[in-house]
């Protein structure tokens, strides 16, 4: 019972992420939708920890050299997303209000994605892996 509840939190929290990347966008005052692309970051940022994880067999080390690699393109991607709305307002492209929201939901659907690697990675019964 406890991963459902988990699930409830992580799915209501990447509900207020997306809320917020709506609302810089579709708000009357900024109505300008570029910071949408950042859901293509979104949507990459676990790609490398799948391949790591499926590359490496050895899961009792404390590094390996695919995991690490891994985080360095995860972190690149993360960084990447939250300076591509930074960009587009110093551009004046968007709005720094619509900016500030892009980057709020940004913070707030990456620590969903932490959250559910933490919750459901373990490998246990309740995995995302039967999923």
């Amino acid at each position: 019972m406890a991963g459902v509840k988990a699930l409830v939190l992580l799915s209501f929290s990447g509900a207020i992420g997306l809320t917020f990347l709506m609302l810089g966008c579709a708000l009357e005052d900024y109505g300008v939708y570029w910071p949408l692309f950042v859901l293509i970051f979104h949507a990459i940022s676990p790609i490398p920890h799948f391949v790591a994880k499926r590359a490496t067999y050895d899961s009792d080390a404390t590094s390996s050299a695919c995991r690490e690699l891994a985080y360095f393109f995860t972190t690149g991607i993360v960084v990447s997303a939250f300076g591509f709305p930074v960009i587009l307002a110093r551009v004046a492209v968007i709005k720094w209000g619509a900016c500030g929201l892009v980057l709020a939901g940004n913070a707030v659907i990456f620590l969903t994605i932490q959250g559910f690697f933490l919750v459901f990675g373990r490998g246990d019964d309740f995995s995302w892996e039967q999923w």
